[in-house]
C-alpha cells in the first residue's frame, strides 16, 4: 500500500497495544567497552578505571558506567525492532524516571525487558501519530535490574 493510501488504522502507532511486552537479545559488557566509553565520554572516574582502588570498595571491582549500560540498552532495543517498527520511528522523544539501580561489572551480560504502558496521540504533529511510553528494565544475567526507565518514542 502506498503512503498516499495508508490510513491511521494502518500505522504502527495505532497497531501497538498497551500491555505489549518484549525482551531483547543479550550482550556482555567487557573491559574494552568501559575503556572505550571512558575515552569517548571523558569520564575516567575511579569507579570505572582504578582496579586497585575499587578492589577495596563496596563493589569489590570496577563497574561499568551507567550511561554506557544505558547506551548499550538503546542499541539492543534498536536491534530488536521489526523493520516495520524501525521505519515507523520518527524520533527518540526522551526518557523519564531513569534510575541506575544496580552495578554492572566486567563480564556481566545485560538484556532489556519492556512493556508499553501508554500511548498518547499527537494529532497536530506533521508526521507522527503519537508517542509510545514504554517501561524498560535493563537486567543482568542474574535477572537483577540494573537500570529502570521509561522510553518515549515518537511513532508514525
Amino acid at each position: 500500500m502506498s503512503d498516499e493510501t495508508s490510513t491511521a488504522a494502518d500505522s504502527y502507532f495505532e497497531s501497538v497495544e498497551v500491555g505489549e511486552t518484549a525482551e531483547t537479545e543479550a550482550r556482555t559488557i567487557t573491559e574494552a567497552d568501559v575503556v572505550n566509553f571512558a575515552g569517548v565520554s571523558g569520564d575516567f572516574n575511579h569507579l570505572h578505571m582504578d582496579a586497585e582502588r575499587m578492589a577495596e570498595s563496596q563493589f569489590g571491582e570496577r563497574i561499568a558506567h551507567g550511561t554506557l549500560v544505558f547506551s548499550i540498552a538503546t542499541g539492543l532495543l534498536w536491534q530488536s525492532r521489526s523493520e516495520r517498527e524501525r521505519e515507523s520511528l520518527v524520533a527518540f522523544y526522551g526518557v523519564d524516571n531513569l534510575r541506575f539501580v544496580g552495578p554492572v561489572t566486567f563480564g556481566d551480560t545485560i538484556h532489556v525487558e519492556t512493556e508499553v504502558v501508554e500511548k498518547r496521540e499527537k494529532p497536530d504533529h506533521p508526521v507522527a501519530g503519537g508517542v509510545l511510553h514504554t517501561e524498560a528494565e535493563i537486567k543482568k544475567q542474574t535477572n537483577a535490574p540494573v537500570i529502570t526507565c521509561e522510553f518515549l518514542s515518537l511513532m508514525q
